[in-house]
């Protein structure tokens, strides 16, 4: 049984309580994380620590925690749930002045809650998934226009992968305006010659932290970043795609609506990119 953690306390999974009347529940009033492990140590944790502060402060909302307690309490629940590859998800909200209502409750007098817990994911790193590479489908996108901002609100994401699951694929791009935004939980990517496009940052899509990583990575190595909109009919015609998430690093696309890419295996820009990433975010785990 799981150790998780509510509201400064450590407990087991089946002891923990929130109130059902937390805005998180009634209204998805409540930003997250989630930082990956390996080898048992936080991959990227002060990208997430900063872009949670910021998830915050974009909506207003108290953060209940410094960046030190942070830290603190995901390495012990690392140390009591023996993971050596997984993720620890944190979720805040603003939590609850003992009734609904639309409007906000008084933060002088409103805790938020916290609540955090680990997933135990062996083969993380040396993913069957990605060796074989995912199979996309494009869908329309039609959520709220602050997806910079890392929230709760997942309903239609989970719509799209159950589209994509139902197609007999792995995930689906959503596209706006005739552009790609990003994927269900992902930032993607295409590779054409010896280019890697992606969408610039804006309200439009999240603003991933292993995005900002592997943009940096290929950088240096002597990658050519292009950050620019690209349609569903560029995609088909490149010579390579991929995502990035915390969750699955750097995934190779090998398909999109129904068109391989290449010869229908993983790209060699999209794997290079997933070597480095894993190797480099080692190197710099706490």
């Amino acid at each position: 049984m799981r150790t998780v953690y509510v509201n400064g306390d450590y407990l087991p999974e089946n002891e923990a309580t929130i109130s059902i009347f937390d805005r998180g529940f009634l209204m998805a009033d409540g930003v997250y994380e989630v930082t990956s492990v390996l080898d048992g140590k936080l991959i990227d944790f002060d990208g997430h620590a900063v872009r949670l502060s910021r998830s915050l402060n974009e909506l207003e909302m108290k953060n209940p925690i410094s960046k030190n307690d942070l830290l603190e309490v995901h390495r012990e629940l690392v140390r009591a749930n023996e993971i050596d590859e997984g993720l620890v998800y944190l979720q805040i909200t603003r939590g609850s002045d003992g009734d609904r209502d639309f409007a906000f409750p008084d933060p002088e007098t409103t805790e938020p809650s916290i609540v955090m817990f680990t997933q135990n994911k062996p083969g993380m790193a040396d993913s069957p998934a990605a060796r074989k590479g995912a199979k996309i489908i494009s869908i329309e996108d039609i959520r709220w226009g602050r997806r910079d901002i890392k929230t709760v609100q997942l309903l239609y994401p989970s719509m799209g992968k159950m589209m994509a699951k139902k197609a007999g694929c792995d995930d689906a791009w959503m596209v706006e305006d005739g552009f790609v935004t990003e994927g269900t939980s992902n930032n993607a990517y295409i590779v054409k010659g010896n280019r890697i496009i992606t969408r610039a940052l804006s309200n439009d899509i999240l603003h991933g932290i292993t995005r900002a990583a592997v943009l940096r990575l290929a950088k240096e190595s002597q990658m050519v970043v292009e950050e620019r909109n690209f349609t569903i009919d560029e995609a088909k015609e490149a010579d390579e795609a991929f995502t990035t998430s915390a969750s699955a690093f750097v995934m190779p696309v090998v398909e999109i609506d129904g068109v391989a890419l290449g010869d229908g295996t993983p790209g060699k820009v999209s794997w290079r990119l997933r070597e480095i990433y894993l190797d480099e975010m080692r190197k710099a785990a706490v």
